[in-house]
């Protein structure tokens, strides 16, 4: 381990290194997400807002899956959804092919940019295609509520169908201050709201009002029955922006309407799949899409670095084999010279010192006691049957002469050593 220090260190500081870039990574990966996405946490994203309904224990969850699969009864929130038919403008206006075609180069390059910051992910956005339309109006047909935020004041066929307007506001009107149009059950505890309008709306009959500008009077927000659910249309998606969510009553706002729409068994899902988080998503889309190519090649590294820690410093060491046969050599060699040298009454001897080593803790005695002593100490404690094997081996080590006495002394210490550590009446004959 001594010899190996220097790349415990180098690999604990590569360790921290990686750590701190994950950290990093995973703390700008929220500007990936599509504007309005409760993944987002720009400025102009929505996790703010599920995660302070998912404090509040609301029963809230995202849907990463096509409208037309959509559960039954599912209430559902569609924050700057787009249509099909909205594809052909965004796309010009993210690579900028209409700019200048009309002249107002300055509107192109406003609505470039404003693409461009919607993050990474919006390019994998799809908007909603005539088929999930389509299914849409009939889950909202069979009883479920939709609550639905345009972004912008663009038309689209699916407001179309509920006949409903969206009416521009002037550009320079700025923060607006929003009031509850008459009490509701979305709307208990609120007071006022602020944020910026996208659209005021023009309404059907039979359309309820729900929030209106303070001071201009414009329907912002309203309730339109549809078969036998509902579409609540709300015309500042930035109500539910991490910006503008601490504003006056924004978040009281959220938690009524998310409250009185929610349950149990059909909590609230805010969709996903349409800012570019499909369920669906191959593992190379998603390795592409968060960088995790980049973990595999740190993988990779590691691997190398680890191959690399299995190189040795200092000194070679004898290979483990060699050491075994050495130390059987060296066995076999201290053998021969006691058997040579005529030893066989101090090998004895040493047997049987080293069993009274191990015999002492057992007695209570010292481990330089006598003979005498140990085996009073043995019988003291109750162990008399180790103090006879003790004494036996001690009679055949005082009349070792040759090497079959020394064997014999050794298969008594065996013995006696079986006896130490067995628990009594388990013996073996």
């Amino acid at each position: 381990m001594r010899d190996r220090f220097p790349l415990v260190i180098v690999g604990g500081l590569l360790l921290v290194g990686v750590l701190g870039a994950f950290l990093l990574q995973g703390a700008r990966r929220g500007a990936f997400a599509d504007r309005l996405s409760t993944f987002r946490s720009e400025p102009d994203g929505a996790r703010a807002l599920f995660l302070v309904l998912e404090a509040q224990h609301l029963e809230v969850t995202r849907s990463q899956q096509r409208l037309d699969l959509i559960e039954p009864g599912q209430p559902l929130v569609l924050l700057g959804a787009r249509f099909a038919e909205d594809r052909d403008e965004h796309r010009k206006a993210f690579d900028g092919s209409d700019a200048g075609v009309d002249g107002d180069d300055d509107d192109d390059d406003e609505q470039q940019q404003a693409f461009h910051d919607r993050g990474f992910s919006a390019l994998h956005a799809t908007p909603l295609d005539e088929e999930e339309r389509t299914k849409l109006l009939e889950h909202v047909r069979n009883g479920a509520t939709v609550v639905y935020a345009p972004w912008g004041a663009r038309d689209n066929p699916f407001l179309d169908e509920l006949d409903v307007t969206l009416v521009k506001p002037s550009e320079d009107l700025g923060l607006r201050t929003l009031v509850p149009a008459q009490p509701s059950r979305f709307t208990v505890g609120v007071q006022t709201l602020e944020a910026p309008v996208q659209a005021f709306l023009d309404l059907p009959v039979g359309a309820v009002p729900l929030l209106i500008d303070a001071e201009l009077e414009e329907v912002v927000a309203a309730v339109l029955p549809w078969g036998q659910g509902r579409v609540i249309i709300l015309g500042a998606p930035e109500l539910a922006t991490n910006r503008h969510l601490t504003k006056a009553d924004n978040a009281r706002f959220w938690s009524s309407l998310v409250g009185t729409l929610s349950s149990h068994a059909h909590p609230l899902a805010f969709d996903e799949y349409h800012h570019g988080f499909k369920g669906d998503r191959s593992m190379g889309e998603f390795a592409s899409r968060y960088g995790l190519q980049d973990a595999v090649g740190q993988l990779l590294f590691g691997l190398a670095l680890w191959a690399l820690a299995l190189r040795r410093f200092g000194r070679p060491r004898a290979p483990a084999e060699a050491l075994r046969v050495g130390s059987t050599d060296a066995l076999f060699a201290t053998s021969r010279i006691y058997r040579e040298g005529h030893h066989c009454a101090h090998a004895a001897n040493a047997i049987c010192r080293e069993l009274a080593l191990e015999l002492a803790p057992r007695a209570g005695v010292a481990v330089n006691a006598s003979t005498d002593e140990l085996l009073a100490g043995l019988t003291r404690r109750g162990r008399a049957d180790l103090a006879e094997a003790l004494a036996r081996v001690t009679r055949a080590a005082e009349t070792a002469s040759a090497d079959d006495d020394v064997r014999t002394v050794a298969t008594l210490a065996a013995v006696a050593r079986r006896q130490l550590h067995q628990p009594r009446g388990r013996l073996t004959p």
